[in-house]
């Protein structure tokens, strides 16, 4: 077998628009949901991420000098769009247009996601969010005008992060909602809902762009903790439900037979309307984009009878004693990473692209350079688990991006979990300096990376 992957391989660095930016309140920027979070004793607020609004410049020297050609980026819908009417802020998009001219001047290619979870807060206040279709319509409006300021310049967008989260119980903390009493209607009416808003901007980039876009999950493989059969169906439902279904909507236009055939029996609620299947079957996806740390495990006898498939992992989620687990809880497995990749091109035939992959630990710099093996390990066997899947098992990859490659506020706002090759001196509440230092890993990856992957020691 060959080590090689393609010459055009994208190796880069994701991030989102709140964990990174800072500048919560300059420029014209609106409130966002997330801008009213308060600090805890093991989080940070949302106000300064690592300031890159004033040192992107700084960030994406650091990426050009590893060797990244390709940066996945967030734009912060409050930023550009105040209050999420229409009423565009010409300073904030001044912002993303200095940036992806600094990136493409470093010969990076960037990638634009259009919602990282970050409503703007009068849209949150006014229509709780995703719950009602108007804010549909304010996100394609949205949308829309960011691909055409920046259209000429990025040409791979995904709309959502992690779009199947919100066919999960997690939809109520990410989507702009912010009053109701959490209901099974109310999950699957949001999770359409921004199906829809994925379909009116995908749709308007392959009408009239030569852009590409994708749908993007968030992919943790799920299998059954026995071989008792309800825990092989209940696996087997989980990957129904929560990513099958949208993979049928990305790249055949239509939900999943079973999901809405569950829909129907139970008398789901999910304002489904009769126009709602021409926007749909427009729908196509010219790569299939998703984050994937690890693995889960579902114990179909912890599962309340009647739950839905949506929330079995609410109840029956168990851990594999097969694998590593973090000192974060999350488990390592990179064997789950391959089949991922290999089971979804297998159904689909649309190019893979793993855009968040890596592992959170906590870290302290003492003047010495942070010797992060650990982390080193888990980005090998990834990497190497995707080389399996190219070049034994045939899948078209177009590249891989570690998340947060510059340490950020992890997804919680936890400064302690720390996910890059490059330590940012701050805490959850001393910004201290914010001063870059890179980690044994950096010079690991810069290895990998100008090797193209064939080098993994």
């Amino acid at each position: 077998m060959t080590d090689k992957l393609p010459k055009d391989f994208f190796w880069g660095n994701s991030t989102s628009s709140m964990q990174t930016e800072g500048a919560w309140n300059v420029d014209g920027k609106g409130l966002s949901v997330y801008d009213l979070k308060p600090a805890t004793k093991e989080t940070s607020d949302w106000h300064d991420g690592i300031d890159a609004y004033h040192n992107y410049e700084q960030d994406i020297n650091l990426m050009a000098n590893q060797g990244m050609n390709f940066y996945r980026f967030q734009i912060s819908w409050s930023r550009v769009d105040p209050n999420g009417d229409g009423n565009f802020n010409e300073a904030g998009i001044a912002f993303y247009d200095r940036l992806i001219n600094a990136l493409l001047k470093r010969n990076i290619k960037p990638m634009i996601c259009l919602y990282h979870f970050d409503m703007p807060l009068a849209l949150a206040k006014k229509y709780n969010g995703f719950l009602s279709r108007p804010v549909v319509s304010a996100f394609v409006r949205y949308g829309i005008e960011m691909v055409k300021r920046f259209g000429d310049r990025v040409k791979y967008w995904v709309t959502f992060n992690e779009q199947n989260l919100y066919h999960t119980s997690e939809v109520f903390n990410i989507s702009g909602y912010l009053t109701g009493d959490k209901t099974v209607n109310e999950m699957y009416q949001i999770s359409h809902h921004v199906m829809l808003a994925h379909a009116g901007v995908a749709n308007y980039i392959h009408e009239q762009t030569d852009c590409l876009v994708g749908g993007m999950l968030a992919y943790s493989e799920v299998y059954p903790a026995t071989a008792n059969p309800k825990d092989i169906l209940y696996a087997r439902q989980i990957d129904e439900f929560l990513n099958r279904n949208l993979l049928d909507a990305f790249v055949y236009g239509r939900y999943s037979n079973e999901v809405m055939n569950y829909v129907r029996n139970h008398k789901i609620e999910m304002d489904y309307q009769l126009n709602d299947d021409e926007t749909l079957i427009k729908v196509t996806s010219d790569f299939i984009a998703f984050s994937y740390y690890r693995s889960d495990t579902v114990d179909s006898t912890e599962v309340p009878a009647g739950t839905v498939p949506n929330q079995y992992l609410d109840f029956g989620l168990k851990r594999n004693p097969y694998l590593q687990t973090s000192e974060f809880g999350w488990q390592i497995d990179p064997l789950g990473f391959r089949d991922v990749l290999t089971k979804v091109y297998n159904q689909y035939c649309v190019p893979m692209f793993p855009i968040e992959n890596g592992i959170g630990f906590r870290e302290e710099y003492t003047g010495k350079e942070i010797q992060d093996d650990y982390r080193i390990d888990y980005m090998r066997n990834h990497i190497q688990a995707m080389k399996e899947a190219i070049l034994e098992d045939g899948v078209e990859v177009l590249g891989y991006l570690g998340w947060g490659l510059i340490d950020i506020p992890s997804s919680s706002g936890n400064m302690d979990k720390r996910y890059g090759t490059v330590y940012v001196n701050r805490t959850n509440h001393d910004l201290k300096d914010l001063k870059r230092i890179p980690k044994k890993s950096y010079w690991w990856l810069q290895r990998v990376i100008k090797s193209n992957g064939e080098s993994l020691e």
